[in-house]
């Protein structure tokens, strides 16, 4: 039988594990620690988002380590009781961080969603901030409280909720940052990257310790030392993001479309995983590129009017985004030359780039006619085009029906819309009219 031939040997050895070669044969162990882990370090940072994301992930280790080595304390001399609540708190605890984690995977459809990390970073920052004010004091005299006499006692439940809470956007926080740093490692690479990742969360627990063992000498209380590991998580975070604005980006773009919009995905896997492309979409909205980037699994530079660069809250996510504005030849020919000098860069770095061959969002809910961009793209630099297109954001509060493009509140949430992507065409066979009748085909009768 199969389980026991020579190809399933071959394929799966002899403990049915798939075969894993190495990524990089070549490689040599260096035995001098010292050299070896400097040499790690600098291997790190040669991959900047990575390597940012790895500092997170350390103070990630910092903060909970601050958490967990104080906590005995904690329950003895602020909320005066013995083990059982220690117990009990490190309990709710884990629960809360695999909550967080299962969480993450439900919110993230299945992919890498790096939105949900400053929604992490702004839970843990609350909720310990919230654990400092639930403290009831400390308990003096007389014996210490069980589990059973502590969960008598007013606010703890609160504590509690805190502690649950705050390993629940734990597990939000962290979860999209390691599937980050392997995502965005080359194979030949990851082992070390993720060794120097290791390295790091040691040494940052390291800090921790000795951070509290000073702070804590100094006078300072357990919840103090707590209110402090908060507001030095903001801080941090606001450091990180403001060195990668791809998580804020992703954060504003997670909160649009799991709270205005209700996206229904379609044929998402004929996206490539990697290399470069040129996506063609029809133009309904203000907030296309948001919808669209939001259920791309990798970054997506986008050309787009230079006029939207103007509105307050878009003109922050496209710069961060990287966007790359544009303007009919007549209106500004300089600027549609660097654009598509723009474009060539990013798709000879291997980029996706979306382009809106209409040229304008539609004001009558119909496909406008195609422009040539695409084909002077194309014959600047050949790269497979995908056509895709938008269903359902006609009506919507950011689109021409009813009005000017987001003017007002918008008046009703959970709007239902769909993207819907198409076959890869080959460059040699992408036209105007080709191109426009594969977004048409998609887009159906659904605006």
């Amino acid at each position: 039988t199969w389980l026991y031939s020579p190809q399933r040997r071959t394929d799966y050895g002899y403990r049915a594990i798939p075969l894993a070669p190495a990524a990089a044969p070549e490689l040599r162990i260096d035995w001098n620690p010292l050299s070896a882990t400097w040499a790690i370090f600098q291997f790190t940072r040669r991959n900047r988002t990575v390597y940012l994301s790895i500092l997170g992930i350390s103070w990630f280790w910092f903060f909970g380590a601050t958490y967990l080595a104080q906590l005995p304390g904690y329950t003895r001399e602020t909320l005066g009781s013995n083990e059982q609540v220690v117990t009990l708190l490190l309990t709710v605890f884990s629960l809360g961080i695999g909550l967080g984690s299962l969480l993450c995977e439900r919110l993230s459809d299945h992919r890498v969603e790096l939105g949900l990390v400053p929604f992490g970073s702004i839970g843990l920052t609350l909720f310990s901030l919230d654990l400092f004010f639930a403290q009831p004091g400390v308990t003096t005299g007389g014996a210490l409280l069980g589990a059973a006499g502590y969960l008598g006692t007013p606010g703890s439940w609160r504590v509690l909720a805190d502690v649950v809470l705050i390993g629940m956007f734990g597990g939000l926080y962290v979860v999209p940052l390691y599937a980050l740093v392997q995502q965005r490692s080359a194979p030949e690479h990851r082992s070390r990257i993720i060794a120097g990742n290791n390295i790091l969360n040691a040494l940052f627990m390291v800090l921790s310790a000795v951070a509290a063992i000073v702070l804590l000498g100094r006078g300072l209380s357990i919840p103090q030392l707590f209110l402090l590991t908060a507001i030095f998580n903001a801080v941090v975070a606001i450091y990180i993001y403001s060195l990668v604005p791809e998580f804020l980006v992703r954060f504003v773009v997670w909160l649009l479309i799991h709270s205005l919009y209700r996206v229904r995905k379609e044929g998402l896997a004929r996206l490539p995983e990697e290399g470069p492309a040129l996506l063609v979409c029809n133009h309904v909205s203000l907030v296309d590129p948001l919808v669209i980037a939001g259920c791309s699994r990798r970054p997506i530079r986008f050309v787009v009017h230079r006029r939207y660069f103007e509105i307050p809250v878009l003109r922050f996510v496209l710069r961060a985004a990287r966007a790359i504005p544009i303007a009919r030849a007549r209106e500004a020919p300089e600027l549609v030359e660097q654009a598509l000098g723009e474009v060539d860069k990013a798709l000879e770095a291997g980029e996706l780039v979306c382009l809106f061959p209409e040229g304008q969002m539609t004001e009558d809910g119909e496909l406008q006619a195609f422009r040539p961009g695409v084909e002077r793209i194309i014959g600047r630099h050949p790269v497979p085009v995908i056509p895709m297109a938008l269903r359902g954001l006609w009506g919507s509060h950011f689109s021409y029906k009813g009005g000017r493009p987001g003017r007002g509140l918008p008046r009703r949430l959970w709007f239902k819309v769909a993207l819907s992507v198409g076959a890869a065409v080959p460059p040699e066979s992408a036209n105007m009219a080709g191109l426009e009748k594969a977004v048409l085909e998609l887009r159906g009768e659904w605006r």
